[in-house]
């Protein structure tokens, strides 16, 4: 069985041999019941794959849909003039470099369907090619634009050259509508929706289909596609992996399923991350392995951002479709870059509980942010997790704290914040990557962050407090008898109390009894 692994040309996987999971149904409900469709999903999801089928079949290649669904859905195959932009290939680090791809483009097209002096201005061009295309095959045009977003993304934390890319974007985009009786179909795709309002203003007709039921298994693979298609594959990574085949099946789910584009929606497994442990044998952290998320961090940066408040709270169907300024709130592009998806979704307030997909992306997100807000170097900080969770299961707490107030030195390494909202934000992502290996209870106040740790042997009751005591601390655990339910437990109880300043933003002291 040949995997799909990063092959993004649908005629290249069709004519080469590679597996394909028929998505082609959902081309033709698309071409066939709208004009102008927006598709916001992760990296490595689908996307550019899902833009070279419609390409395809807009060009009219039946040959290539042989035994898909498509084959028999579609009766007159008639080829259409293309414009496919892919956005996907720059830097994107000056004004210039968009400029660039687009003129590259609009010069390919120039010389196919030809140019006109006045026609001076990048949306100008596009305007003229896009008569023109129409005119001379006497077909209407079709325009696909992969990664419509990827220079806004590039630029974040830039907000000069972001205004710049948007007013050149908007004046581009906005020729869609300008020449739509020109026009049979239009398709953009992107991570986030975070300037679609803007970007797009002028495109009214733009339907967006990124959480419509109709449409959430357009990309990715669901659980029936896996047992449908790769169900003897799975077979051979289970041998591999001594496993049961249902003991597989229970480790895939666990690993890359879990993304929900909709409330009350199938799962939906990572493609990227599927494919290469089923190609591989191995489980592995495939797709966070391939890109970080840098500008998530930069969002972080510029937002101060509480970490709790990524799977704790609700938020609104304005907040996840990104009406609010990522300046003010950086969840909506957190959630839609695939690091959060939808985990309930009540109806009557019209409001969301988010929570990480699965076991990839937290535990990837968590040990990249490590760095971020701790004096961690990233290629240091799987040892110094490793040395953490090796002192909670050997019962050394003194040596143990030791190393966490080795996170809270060296201020200028990391993202700092608000003096409390800092702290927690450390101990946050200290404790949640402690929690992959150790069980993890917290309970978190606006001046503390209650810790228990379980193993086998030890339980730790930890009490932090802010420009307070260690003895404080500990007196706090008795008093609200934090110890109680483990009253009768066998293991050995250990009570720590701490307490971190606010001044010299590390931990101040600490007592154990």
């Amino acid at each position: 069985m040949k995997f799909p692994i990063g092959i993004q040309n649908f005629e290249k996987l069709r004519k080469e041999g590679y597996q394909y999971v028929d998505k082609t149904a959902f081309v033709y409900k698309l071409v066939n019941e709208g004009t102008y469709y927006f598709l916001s999903r992760p990296r490595r999801f689908g996307k550019s794959l899902l833009i070279s089928t419609l390409e395809a079949y807009m060009q009219g290649k039946k040959e290539l849909f042989k035994g898909l669904a498509l084959e028999q859905l579609e009766k007159d195959w008639i080829a259409y003039p293309i414009l496919h932009l892919d956005l996907n290939t720059e830097k994107y680090d000056s004004a210039e470099a968009l400029n660039s791809i687009l003129n590259r483009n609009l010069v390919l097209w120039e010389e196919q369907y030809g140019s006109r002096p006045e026609e001076d201005t990048l949306a100008g061009r596009f305007c003229g090619i896009i008569r023109r295309a129409c005119e001379q095959t006497g077909k209407p045009v079709v325009v696909l634009v992969d990664e419509y977003d990827k220079p806004l993304l590039n630029a974040i934390g830039n907000e000069d050259l972001q205004n710049e890319y948007r007013k050149t974007l908007k004046a581009v985009y906005s020729v869609l509508k300008s020449q739509d009786k020109y026009i049979k179909f239009g398709f953009l795709t992107g991570v986030t929706k975070f300037e679609k309002v803007s970007v797009f203003s002028d495109l009214n007709n733009l339907t967006d289909i990124s959480m419509l039921p109709e449409y959430v298994e357009i990309c990715g693979i669901t659980e029936k596609e896996l047992h449908s298609n790769f169900d003897a594959q799975v077979e051979l990574v289970a041998q591999a992996n001594k496993l049961t085949k249902e003991e597989c099946y229970e480790e895939l789910k666990r690993c890359y399923d879990g993304y929900h584009f909709c409330p009350d929606s199938v799962g939906i497994y990572n493609p990227f991350s599927l494919l290469n442990t089923l190609a591989h044998y191995v489980f592995r952290d495939y797709w966070f392995e391939t890109g970080t998320p840098t500008f998530l961090v930069e969002l972080l940066k510029q937002t101060d951002f509480d970490l709790n408040k990524l799977t704790e709270e609700e938020v609104s169907d304005d907040v996840i479709n990104s009406k609010e300024s990522m300046r003010v709130n950086p969840v909506p592009v957190i959630y839609q870059s695939g690091y959060l998806t939808i985990s309930s979704y009540d109806r009557r307030f019209n409001t969301y509980k988010l929570r990480f997909p699965n076991q990839e992306v937290e535990r990837g997100f968590i040990r990249y942010l490590l760095p971020m807000y701790a004096a961690v170097k990233p290629s240091s900080g799987s040892s110094y997790l490793a040395q953490l969770v090796r002192l909670i299961e050997k019962g050394e707490p003194e040596e143990f704290m030791d190393l966490l107030q080795e996170f809270f030195s060296d201020n200028d390494y990391r993202v700092a914040g608000k003096k409390e909202l800092y702290f927690q934000n450390v101990l946050y992502v200290v404790f949640k990557m402690i929690g992959f290996y150790v069980q993890v209870e917290r309970c978190i106040s606006r001046s503390r962050m209650d810790m228990i740790l379980q193993t086998s042997d030890y339980i730790y009751i930890i009490e932090f407090k802010i420009d307070k005591s260690a003895d404080e601390a500990l007196q706090q655990i008795d008093d609200k008898g934090y110890a109680g339910p483990f009253a009768s437990d066998p293991r050995r109880l250990i009570k720590i109390g701490v307490n971190f300043s606010s001044t010299t933003r590390d931990i101040q002291e600490w007592k154990i009894v």
